[in-house]
This record gives structure tokens, C-alpha cells and sequence, in this order.
């Protein structure tokens, strides 16, 4: 059986969980928290690493429950189940804010697996925060120029940078610097949208343009008239959504599905990316020539160890963020030390997540060196980032001392998994081989290797 990694909030008006359908969950990885009362639900807030609700004609328990963990304080990730001919329940859904849905009749293993695969972690969730890119260092205030000078233009971008750099709060600055400013500023994460909801997410329907489309849709696109649309993780996108939305920049207009009248766009599109893609343009996994269209002017978002001039702004502006709000959180000259010498795999998520971990572990009004739990990305497979000192506790070291905790670190990334994931490479002779072995999607495990690749672990190609 899968190791349990998924503590869940499963909310279902309709029915409970049989046993059947149990033991199918936690193979997936899926681990279901009772709640029963107020106390169960605050505790089961602080470790879940999702909510699962089962909506029933509405959005509305998905609004009430987005209300809920927002007045307790936490931004949790939400996977809907909706009934299989919804499917405009499906998409109202995502737009406000499920990160996936599935059939209430899916119990298949690997349909949970891929969902959770896709589930980003608490912290990478907006929790009502200010914006995480802080332009202090001389190569940050260099690009937030460039990005400034670029906004005043027409010309569509394309921001690259490793996973957990701010690519996002970038493709803002460039919005909010234009102008554009007064319109809408419309995302969508491309990696995180099941394959078959992206089109119709991207350009909309016409009622009837399929069973379920009791009404039409209007697409991001035409929700961004007169503004900004950001595609992140925009080499995720399937090849045959390239040629589309290809041909949508060019004639700057489209065709909802099962439309016929064109509409006009006055829309900017910004877009970003973790990967390399010349080299999936070598692959064969993206459009030459989409690559060219987006990429009229390129924004490079470097890694945090190479703008070390924004390490401890970040730092006072996350304590500021998550500290608590009668009396201000420091850091010992220790600590300030080792948070200026550590190499930061992660980027800023990586620093966002090892602030959040020090204020539950410190005590008093003090931060040191000891309260610093550094992810375990740079003690395995020979990676080139030095060791944090034997004075700085890694998960491992500390693993007894926050089980008592509230379940705060729950995220912490397990180092299984890389494991994992290169011995199915290792022992494969292509990838989809290997994402079946795993019980993931090929997608799945592409933007896995991009993560370990982004935090300097070595990858393997298949075969």
C-alpha cells in the first residue's frame, strides 16, 4: 500500500466513504480526517493538505469552506467532485479556485494519484499576503527597470526563472506598471488544469456546444479584455492547445466552442516558465513558432543565491507576514549569518517556508540558528550546495521535537520521493513507462523532474 502523504478535510453532504472506496483513497495516497466538532475541524485545518468537497448542484459549500479556512487562517489547496455530465459546475469550480476536480463516480487509484500529484503545497497559495518579490539587490532593481520599461509596451513576455523565484509577482509588476493597470489581471497555472478543461477554460462555449453546456462561457481570454492574461507553466500546455492558441495571437481574435462569430481581443499576454524551451522545442514538446510569438521580450527571474542583496529583506517582510502581530520577531546574529551563507535550492518559496517553520519552532522573541529547519534537497544524491552545519538541524534532526506541533509542517518534502522517482527512471526505458511504474501521469512526472532539476538534484533520462 502507498504511503499515506495526504491528510484530507472530505467533506460530502450526500453520502459517507465505504470501506471500498476507503482502501482505494489510501492507496492513492489519501488520508481522511474525522470531523465531528469546532475543535475537530480547527485541528484538522492545521494538518490537512487538502479539502475534498463534493459540490451538489452549486458552488456554494466551495465558498463556505473558502470563507472558513480564510477566518482560521489558512490557505489550503481544494479538490471538487462534481457529477459527471456538470461539467460547467467543473469549470465554475476551478474559476473560483479548486485547483482540480473529478467525477464523484472516480475511485480509480490512479485518478487520485495524478489529482494529489498536482496539488500544490499550503504555502504556495495566496493567504491574503503582500506581493514576495522584494527588489533590494543591485540585479533585482536592474529588473524590476527592465520590467517597468517593458510594461509601457504592447509587446507579449515571457518570464524563466527556477521553481519558488517570483515569476508570478513579476508577471503583476508588468500588469500593474502598464498601461493596462485598471483592467483585469486574469492567471491560470497550465500545469495544474486537468487536459481537457484547459480549451474551455482559455476560450469558452456556447450553451449547447456539448452535453452540459447549459449556458455559455465566457474564456479567460475575453475575461481579460482590455487587460493582462498570465499563462504560467506555459510549456505544460498540450501540443495541440499550442497551434490554437497560436493562431488566437496572431489573428488576436477567437471562437468560442461551438461558436461562429469571432471575437476581437485586446488582451496582453504574459507568460512563464521553469523550463528550458529550446530544448522542448528539440523534443518536439513545444511550437517553435509559439516560442518566438511569446517571447517578444524575455524577463530572466534569477535565483535567490544569486541576488543575495534580497535574502533578509525577504526574511523581515515574511515575519512580518506570519509573525505575530503584539510584538516583532528577530533574528540572532547566528541565524542572520547562516540565512545569508545557505544557497536557497528553493528559491524564495524555500525561504518563505523555512521562516514560517522557525516562528513555530522559536521561543520568545528571538529566531536562532537552531529554530532553522532547512529543507533536505541538499544532503542527497552528491548536490553542489554546501551542508548546513551540524548546529542547524535538518527535518530529520528535529523530527521529534515538532510532533507535538499542530501538524505545521506537514509539507515538509520527503525525500522518498526522489528516491522513488529516479529508480523508476533508472530501471525504464522512457518516461511514460516510468510515470506508469509510479502510478502518475506522464505530465505528472515531467514537472516533478523540473522541480528536482530547479532545487540542483541530478536527473536521469529514461533508458
Amino acid at each position: 500500500m502507498t504511503e499515506i502523504s495526504h491528510p484530507a478535510l472530505w467533506l460530502d453532504p450526500k453520502s459517507a466513504v465505504g470501506s471500498v472506496e476507503r482502501d482505494h483513497l489510501q492507496q492513492a495516497g489519501l488520508q481522511l480526517l474525522p470531523v465531528t466538532t469546532l475543535a475537530d475541524l480547527k485541528q484538522g485545518l492545521a494538518r490537512a493538505r487538502l479539502v475534498v468537497i463534493r459540490l451538489m448542484g452549486d458552488t456554494g459549500l466551495l465558498e463556505e469552506v473558502r470563507k472558513l479556512t480564510q477566518a482560521f487562517g489558512h490557505a489550503i489547496p481544494v479538490l471538487c467532485r462534481v457529477e459527471r455530465h456538470q461539467f460547467e459546475l467543473g469549470i465554475e469550480a476551478m474559476r473560483r479556485g479548486a485547483y482540480h476536480v473529478l467525477s464523484d463516480e472516480d475511485w480509480s487509484v490512479d485518478s487520485w494519484r495524478n489529482a494529489l500529484a498536482l496539488a500544490p503545497t499550503r504555502n504556495e497559495l495566496p493567504k491574503n499576503s503582500p506581493q514576495t518579490f522584494v527588489f533590494v539587490d543591485p540585479a533585482s532593481q536592474h529588473l524590476l527597470e527592465l520590467a517597468r520599461r517593458v510594461a509601457q509596451t504592447q509587446v507579449s513576455a515571457l518570464i524563466v526563472g527556477p521553481t519558488g523565484a517570483g515569476k508570478d509577482v513579476l508577471a503583476r509588476v508588468l500588469h500593474d506598471a502598464s498601461p493596462r493597470r485598471g483592467g483585469p489581471f486574469v492567471a491560470m497555472n497550465c500545469a495544474a488544469l486537468p487536459e481537457n478543461l484547459i480549451e474551455d477554460m482559455l476560450f469558452g462555449h456556447e450553451k449547447g456546444a456539448f452535453t452540459g453546456a447549459l449556458k455559455e462561457h465566457r474564456g479567460l481570454f475575453e475575461q481579460a479584455q482590455g487587460g493582462t492574461i498570465f499563462l504560467d507553466e506555459i510549456a505544460e500546455m498540450p501540443y495541440h492547445l499550442q497551434t490554437k492558441l497560436l493562431r488566437v495571437l496572431q489573428e488576436r481574435k477567437i471562437t468560442r466552442l461551438g461558436g461562429n462569430a469571432p471575437i476581437e481581443l485586446d488582451v496582453r499576454l504574459v507568460a512563464a516558465t521553469n523550463k528550458d524551451l529550446r530544448e522542448a522545442i528539440a523534443n518536439r514538446e513545444f511550437r517553435e513558432d509559439l516560442y518566438f510569438r511569446i517571447s517578444a521580450f524575455k524577463l530572466s527571474v534569477m535565483p535567490l543565491r544569486d541576488r543575495p542583496g534580497d535574502i533578509l529583506p525577504l526574511v523581515h517582510q515574511f515575519l512580518s507576514n506570519y509573525g505575530p502581530s503584539d510584538r516583532q520577531i528577530r533574528l540572532s546574529p547566528r541565524a542572520t549569518e547562516r540565512m545569508q551563507n545557505y544557497s536557497w535550492p528553493g528559491n524564495v518559496r524555500e525561504l518563505q517556508n523555512v521562516v514560517q517553520r522557525a516562528l513555530v519552532l522559536c521561543n520568545g522573541d528571538t529566531i536562532d540558528e537552531s529554530d532553522l529547519m532547512f529543507d533536505e534537497w541538499e544532503a542527497q544524491e552528491g548536490a553542489t550546495a554546501p551542508e548546513p552545519r551540524a548546529s542547524a538541524p535538518t527535518i530529520q534532526d528535529i523530527h521529534e521535537r515538532v510532533m507535538t506541533d499542530s501538524g505545521a509542517l506537514s509539507a515538509a518534502v520527503k525525500s522518498s520521493e526522489y528516491q522513488a522517482i529516479m529508480a523508476a527512471i533508472k530501471s525504464s526505458h522512457n518516461r511514460s513507462e516510468a510515470a506508469k511504474k509510479l502510478g502518475i501521469s506522464p505530465r505528472s512526472l515531467r514537472y516533478k523532474m523540473a522541480q528536482f532539476r530547479e532545487r540542483g538534484l541530478p536527473t536521469l533520462a529514461a533508458g
